[in-house]
């Protein structure tokens, strides 16, 4: 397990990471920590039509700002990291910098996600 743990830590320049378990959580967000990176976590869910329609525009983001870590955590499958962060609707963009929650999106609204995601890269 380590090791597939490890391999999923490595890659993720320009991709979004899915996190299928806590472990994969706490390996990405350690090392974005060390790394100062921002974190952009989408809260999704297999069922929600709004989710389907913005991943591609969240793919895409991923390639266009590599520097950023991008993670994708299905709610029904990771349920206390959506409790943990409040998660109350799909899709939440949650934005994040060494362990602290900076900003927050709710909905597929790609506009303030791009502009948000824009703001906080270049903080």
């Amino acid at each position: 397990m380590a090791a597939s743990a490890a391999a999923v830590a490595v890659a993720g320049a320009g991709e979004v990471i899915a996190i299928h378990s806590l472990e994969a959580w706490t390996i990405q967000i350690e090392e974005a920590n060390a790394a100062k990176k921002l974190v952009v976590i989408d809260f999704t869910a297999s069922w929600c039509p709004p989710c389907r329609i913005i991943a591609p525009i969240f793919a895409d983001l991923a390639k266009k700002f590599p520097h950023v870590s991008f993670l994708k955590v299905d709610v029904d499958e990771l349920k206390p990291i959506a409790e943990q962060f409040s998660v109350e609707a799909m899709p939440t963009f949650l934005f994040m910098k060494e362990g602290d929650v900076k900003d927050r999106v709710v909905g597929a609204a790609k506009d303030e996600l791009t502009a948000k995601l824009g703001l906080h890269a270049a903080a």
